[in-house]
């Protein structure tokens, strides 16, 4: 019996993982463009959440997706949390195909030749035929073990009296419900825990009510796998996670509290089917508390979301913030998190490089630099860890493209971390009306690079190349005025590596945001 039930569970689970990569390979990024792109209303988010986790039969998939464009900045904690809240109801789905088809029907018959039919298409195809071959190959696996699983449980229903164990008091239910938890946890999967409760109900060997409880704990243990993600994560990471943790038992205590009422409505459900009624009842309570949960909350997102983020405070948000190991999986959001963080570096190095040349020079002090001269780093350790194919073009253009921002920043930053005299800068700046110019348009500059890269500075390469030949023109002139004597040479000297400074600032800023610049594709569609 024992071999039998761990067999089926291992066989549930391997068809699971099997039909979930298989489709999200055959899919590619068209279920991350879902996610990132339908979310920007409540419903939209929810329904995107819902009908990505029904696609690819994973929960876990779509808030670890979800967790990761959070942390890449790429949606808002309020969005993915109406993500989280489709998530949990898509969730529901697997519930369903066991109670309908699984149980109801013997289709081992059709199974086998799905399994033997997604093999072929593995071994033999390639790209999206082989991923659409392992997922039929997953969802044939998922009956067989269904039908094994079964074979298990009704020798567990002949040896145990598991419908006898006690629901009536308080402690009896919550170590029900503790126990459907920890079977998620160990399986690594509420929909293969949900499974195992509806085939034990179906054959006897656990009570209606009992069923019901354990499939409130393993709701509530998908938030565990949210939890152990964000271990080390982003502060955006973990209020995404932690949003996840706080729906999921309050989903789990109103379903707690609320059975009674629920109750009447599953035993009419389960009396007008002869065969598997009572698991279609708990797949209906497993989808009946969730969407009640989801209705309760959905009006209140926005506070939900500012409770989550006292609960996760960020007091100071770095501009690599979004830069963290869930994001690095994911090339195409992790490029674009990059050039977000990129973009925050070059917005405050814009805002200082506009200030240490202005008719008021001032000059940045040496902590300021060194943090952001760390940030810098830290943003081009973490693209080092981006593999992008030159295949995809849009994705792997944009990576160069952030690595070459990266480079001129730095450059930047160099420059700025030794800069010339106040008093020589100063008075370069009332004598050169384009230098004045040039510290006004960086502070514009930094402007829109803080909105997200922003648009091209085309004013800032203009003036990038008339420094540049005010450099070549003037230095002949003051040399040759030094000759005369109407220039100290040394001071002489000086101007000069200051005019040298400015032309340096100005051209790498100009070419950072040239690169930073959003895609056509982004143009568009804001």
């Amino acid at each position: 019996m024992i071999p039998t039930l761990l067999g089926g569970i291992g066989l549930f689970l391997i068809g699971m993982i099997l039909l979930t990569d298989g489709l999200k390979d055959a899919a590619g990024e068209a279920l991350r463009d879902l996610l990132a792109r339908f979310t920007e209303g409540r419903t939209q988010a929810v329904a995107s959440g819902a009908l990505v986790t029904t696609l690819v039969q994973s929960s876990s998939a779509t808030i670890l997706t979800t967790i990761g464009f959070v942390s890449a900045g790429l949606l808002t904690l309020s969005q993915a949390i109406g993500v989280i809240l489709g998530a949990a109801v898509g969730t529901t789905s697997t519930g369903w195909i066991v109670a309908l088809l699984g149980l109801k029907y013997s289709i081992t018959v059709v199974a086998l030749p799905l399994v033997g039919l997604g093999a072929l298409l593995r071994l033999l195809g390639r790209g999206r035929t082989a991923a659409i071959g392992m997922s039929l190959a997953g969802f044939g696996l998922i009956f067989v073990g269904i039908d094994t699983l079964q074979a298990g449980m009704e020798g567990m229903a002949a040896t145990f009296d598991l419908a006898g164990l006690g629901y009536e008091r308080f402690h009896e239910r919550l170590w029900l419900v503790l126990i459907g938890l920890a079977m998620t946890v160990v399986m690594q999967s509420s929909s293969a825990a949900v499974a195992t409760a509806l085939t034990a109900l179906h054959a006897g060997a656990l009570g209606f009510e009992q069923a019901a409880f354990l499939v409130i704990g393993q709701n509530v243990g998908t938030a565990v796998t949210s939890a152990l993600a964000s271990i080390g994560a982003s502060i955006p990471a973990r209020r995404a996670a932690l949003s996840h943790v706080f729906f999921n038992v309050f989903a789990g205590a109103m379903a707690v509290a609320a059975l009674p009422l629920y109750l009447p409505g599953m035993e009419m459900i389960a009396a007008e089917f002869e065969v598997g009624g009572e698991a279609i009842s708990v797949a209906a309570f497993h989808t009946a508390f969730n969407l009640v949960a989801v209705a309760l909350i959905l009006p209140f997102v926005t506070p939900f979301a500012a409770l989550v983020g006292r609960a996760v405070p960020d007091p100071f948000p770095s501009p690599t913030r979004h830069l963290d190991s869930s994001v690095a999986r994911i090339p195409g959001v992790a490029v674009d998190a990059a050039r977000r963080a990129v973009a925050e570096i070059g917005a405050e190095l814009a805002e200082v490089a506009g200030g240490a040349i202005s008719p008021h020079p001032s000059t940045p002090s040496a902590e300021r630099m060194a943090a952001l001269h760390n940030e810098l780093e830290e943003a081009r350790s973490f693209l080092g860890r981006v593999s992008t194919s030159p295949e995809l073009k849009e994705t792997y253009d944009q990576h160069v493209s952030v690595l070459h921002a990266t480079d001129h920043l730095d450059r930047m930053a160099g420059a700025l971390r030794r800069p010339p005299p106040t008093a020589t800068r100063a008075a370069l700046s009332a004598r050169s009306p384009i230098v004045r110019r040039a510290s006004r348009e960086m502070v514009e500059a930094g402007g829109r690079l803080g909105a997200a890269g922003g648009p091209s500075a085309t004013g800032l390469g203009s003036i990038a190349r008339e420094l540049a030949e005010a450099r070549r023109t003037g230095r002949p002139k003051i040399l040759a005025e030094t000759a005369r004597g109407a220039h100290d040479p040394a001071e002489a000297a000086l101007e000069l590596d200051t005019m040298r400074w400015v032309d340096r600032l100005t051209y790498h800023l100009w070419r950072a945001t040239e690169h930073l610049a959003p895609t056509e594709k982004e143009a568009t569609a804001g």
